[in-house]
């Protein structure tokens, strides 16, 4: 068995004495991972760093074996983000986030392209933040516990939406959820609009709410205690920066 694919490395670790296992988030093969021979050596190492994309072929005697890679470099994206705190961090989110969530060896579809998007922003330096809460409500609903936002659970309305039911998440409006307003969870108007220009303060109102439902659904569901401790360092870096 034997195909070809680019990916986004997501993990690596060793294997062996000079072997590495890893973990690579392709485009029609998903999440998958394999052995790549001479990892740890001067020339493959800094190829395989987390958020660098790469053409890999994966290769072994039966399909449901781990398998072997031979990797080659396409993007590196670990020189660019390495003097941004926030980029590298983020960056480490995305890759932590898409290995824990994605099923192994299942076709992402459209998400992986939206994830090199995400990854080539971030590298790029540009204003990415509102971006990312987007991609995170785009993993969720790709992962079946989609946010519906487009009308209030309680009245049907389409306006003045403001919360998101933690059970459910659906929209509520301002007035049916401000009798509930504490157990609710913020929903910022760009998660509806689509707008660019986002404040700091929104995009961890929008991290707030995409978190609870990893936490308290995603984690459950894949049988683990809690969400990858980078994105919990991803969202203390942007609250520290925040006015």
């Amino acid at each position: 068995m034997e195909w070809r694919d680019e990916g986004i490395i997501l993990s690596v670790r060793k294997h062996g004495e000079t072997s590495v296992i890893a973990e690579v988030f392709t485009s029609f093969h998903g999440r998958h991972a394999g052995v790549v021979r001479g990892g740890t050596s001067r020339k493959l190492k800094p190829v395989l760093q987390p958020g660098a994309q790469v053409q890999v072929d994966w290769s072994a005697r039966l399909e449901t074996h781990l398998g072997a890679f031979r990797v080659e470099p396409l993007r590196s994206r670990s020189v660019q983000v390495m003097g941004n705190r926030r980029a590298l961090e983020g960056l480490n989110a995305v890759c932590a986030l898409a290995g824990f969530c994605l099923g192994e060896r299942e076709p992402a579809g459209g998400f992986y392209d939206l994830t090199i998007d995400l990854l080539d922003r971030i590298g790029e330096g540009e204003d990415w933040l509102a971006d990312y809460a987007r991609w995170e409500a785009v993993l969720l609903s790709d992962l079946g516990y989609g946010l519906d936002l487009d009308t209030c659970a309680s009245t049907g309305q389409d306006t003045d939406l403001i919360y998101v039911s933690p059970n459910t998440g659906r929209a509520v409006s301002r007035g049916a959820g401000a009798p509930w307003a504490d157990r609710l969870l913020p929903l910022p108007d760009f998660l509806r609009d689509g707008r660019e220009q986002v404040s700091l303060p929104d995009v961890l109102e929008a991290l707030r709410t995409t978190g609870h439902f990893f936490q308290s659904s995603v984690a459950p569901a894949l049988g683990k205690e809690n969400v990858p401790a980078a994105r919990e360092r991803f969202v203390t870096a942007i609250r520290r920066s925040a006015p």
